[in-house]
């Protein structure tokens, strides 16, 4: 007598129930498969000139041998409105033995009224019926079809009844099969290890269940109350099989496997950002992703795609494969409602980004879970709410305020503290102080303002130094080359032009803030004041452009050197402009003597700057009428010099307007 048999006739039976719902689970993964194949065969012979398709890895995966299977779709077709399949027969008796094999855990259990003993039954007939050889057909009706491969629950088929009915499909049958016996494994072994229910595992096992527990158990807290993560472990051959609960949806699944060495994770998701998200999480463990790949199956998801991929980590030693284990288990909290988080950081960030704060928590131990407990989106509209002083408007987006990399930190900080509170036992009223603290902190740091103005007198600069360096090296001395010249005088016409478009964005993005925030209105004027400076040094430029084409008549080197004192004092203004901007910004922080000093010396400099610069206008127009007879070249001349004098002008009145902002800001942060 077999020891099986012995066991079993001993009453004994649910000592082999490890062994019978291994099978079962195995069984169910095969007839899954069949059933995907009949849909595949179904879609082929509707559309005959579409590639057939390949399940020769998914049926490699399934344990499952035979050429035939995998060629089956390919050689189906329709004969007069029903489906022809080869070796029909052969398929329908796989689908009746592993139906019976799955149902065998339930149908022997000793709690009978989970036990779908009539529906099973009458699967099991029907499919023999299809088994028969002697019935000459190898063909499926459209409602044959249906009762095979249907997914969809019928309002007079109740979920779990063990009655069969109109409603009912074999694939029906095997949802509930495997709902059922999941529910049966969940109270099968009564021994844990470091909390993993397990049972037929080998002392070797033991280490590693208690390496990706180690992990599990370290981050599991961040899940707070929200159910999941339970573990069960056994060992299947060569195989040590892992299997963590991670959620409530049926293609939401993990599975782990080791053998020696090697590690080999298969992972299904019904969410494709979620899949990439987790990969992401893994590779740092040296995750080795293949055969990642959307599916589609009745049974899952509610018929919707889901995507699903296999990841192997080569270790070089035990030690180093428990570490790798103790990775994997540590990011598996990470994925629950990890949706509906994303979801809600929408509000407030674009879709990349949402997915880069999370993903930094994360890396940071810090997730999600608790910052949605606290209130979620909530939290932060009430810090914004509370930020005062026309900071936020109704409908305003937080990286539209605070610029993307400020608003990245401050979720991840704020997520980040909300795990750190709840973990400790802290109310959410303090992650609520908490968080209104930090965004204040973030808007008193906040210097987008400055940037603006800064990239704004950039460019002013660039002009300005062009401007000068024509002058200085020739482009309309009258020397050298003067095709050379010309090209010369274009190109610095061409890129002047550039540059002060791009001022003149900045102008309408800073007016466009001014609109939706009252303390950017003053950033915005100074911007306005600061474009007539770029105005003027582009006209500079385009008249050295028009000179050096033919119209240098007369100049001689005192005009030439008048001018290019001219240039290098609106330079030298600019420069001094940019100092008092970085200066500027400083103050914000502090009522530094020495800054307000070096602040007040620089703008004193810009003020000399545009009184040189009068004086050199007239000195120029004096050597320009001694020289210049030519009426276009002494027009052109005096127009550059008028430019070159407008600039520092208008250097000199935004300088008196940097000196309000910057005041005025040292004020209210003092």
């Amino acid at each position: 007598m077999q020891k099986s048999e012995a066991v079993a006739a001993m009453g004994k039976s649910t000592l082999l129930l490890p062994a019978w719902i291994k099978a079962a689970l195995a069984a169910n993964d095969r007839l899954k498969l069949y059933l995907t194949i009949v849909q595949a065969a179904a879609a082929h012979a509707e559309h005959p000139d579409s590639a057939a398709l390949d399940l020769g890895r998914d049926t490699a995966a399934a344990g499952i041998e035979g050429r035939w299977l995998r060629n089956l779709p390919a050689a189906a077709s329709q004969v007069e409105g029903a489906l022809h399949i080869p070796e029909l027969h052969r398929l329908a008796q796989c689908l009746a033995e592993d139906l019976a094999v799955m149902a065998r855990p339930l149908l022997e259990t000793p709690s009978s009224e989970i036990a779908p003993r009539e529906r099973v039954k009458h699967w099991v007939d029907w499919l023999g019926a299809l088994c028969d050889r002697h019935s000459g057909t190898e063909t499926l009706s459209s409602e044959q079809l249906r009762l095979l491969t249907s997914g969809k629950r019928e309002s007079n088929r109740r979920h779990g009844s063990s009655r069969p009915d109109e409603g009912d499909s074999l694939h029906l049958l095997v949802m509930d099969l495997h709902k059922q016996i999941n529910q049966l494994a969940s109270t099968l072994s009564d021994k844990t290890v470091a909390g993993a229910h397990v049972w037929q595992l080998l002392p070797a096992d033991h280490g590693h269940v208690e390496a990706f527990m180690r992990g599990l158990n370290r981050t599991a807290p961040l899940k707070f109350d929200h159910p999941g993560l339970d573990t069960a472990a056994t060992r299947d051959g060569k195989r040590l099989l892992l299997q963590n609960d991670i959620g409530t949806n049926d293609a939401h699944v993990l599975v782990v496997q080791v053998e020696g060495k090697t590690i080999t994770l298969n992972y299904s998701d019904l969410h494709r950002p979620r899949f990439e998200f987790f990969q992401n999480l893994l590779n740092p463990f040296g995750a080795k992703w293949a055969n990642t790949e959307s599916r589609l199956d009745a049974a899952l998801n509610q018929g919707q795609a889901y995507t699903f991929g296999t990841a192997r980590f080569e270790c070089a030693s035990a030690s180093a494969l428990d570490e790798v284990l103790a990775g994997i288990g540590s990011r598996i909290v990470f994925l629950i409602d990890w949706n509906r988080a994303r979801k809600r950081l929408l509000n407030f960030v674009g879709k990349a980004d949402a997915i880069e704060v999370l993903r930094e928590a994360a890396r940071l131990d810090g997730g999600h879970m608790a910052w949605l407990k606290s209130g979620g989106e909530q939290l932060i509209f009430a810090a914004m709410q509370a930020a005062g002083g026309g900071a936020f408007r109704i409908g305003d987006r937080l990286d539209a305020v605070l610029g993307q990399a400020d608003a990245h930190a401050f979720l991840v900080e704020v997520l980040c503290l909300s795990s750190k509170a709840l973990l400790a036992g802290q109310p959410v009223a303090l992650v609520a102080d908490e968080t209104r603290m930090l965004l204040a902190r973030r808007m008193r740091q906040r210097s987008s303002e400055f940037d603006l103005i800064e990239e704004h007198a950039a460019y002013c600069h660039a002009l300005a130094q062009a401007v000068s360096d024509g002058l200085v090296h020739g482009v309309v001395s009258g020397k050298g080359d003067h095709k050379g010249a010309v090209k010369a005088g274009r190109h610095l016409a061409d890129r002047a032009k550039v540059w002060e478009r791009k001022a003149d964005h900045l102008v309408m993005r800073a007016r466009d803030q001014a609109q939706r925030q009252h303390r950017w209105q003053p950033v915005a004027r100074l911007l306005e004041l600061s474009d007539d400076i770029a105005d003027a040094l582009e006209e500079a430029a385009f008249l050295m452009s028009l000179i050096a084409e033919d119209h240098r008549q007369g100049w001689n080197a005192e005009v030439h050197q008048i001018l290019s004192k001219l240039a290098q004092a609106v330079l030298s203004a600019t420069q001094e402009h940019i100092k008092a901007l970085a200066i500027a910004r400083r103050l914000r922080g502090g009522n530094d003597p020495a800054d307000s000093d070096a602040f007040l010396a620089a703008s004193w400099n810009v003020l000399r700057s545009e009184r040189e610069c009068d004086e050199l206008l007239r000195t120029a127009r004096r050597a320009i009428l001694a020289a210049i007879k030519d009426a276009a070249a002494l027009m052109l001349a005096n127009d550059l010099a008028i430019a070159l004098e407008l600039a520092s002008d208008r250097l000199l009145v935004a300088g008196y307007a940097l000196r309000d902002v910057a005041f005025d800001q040292a004020g209210a942060h003092a």
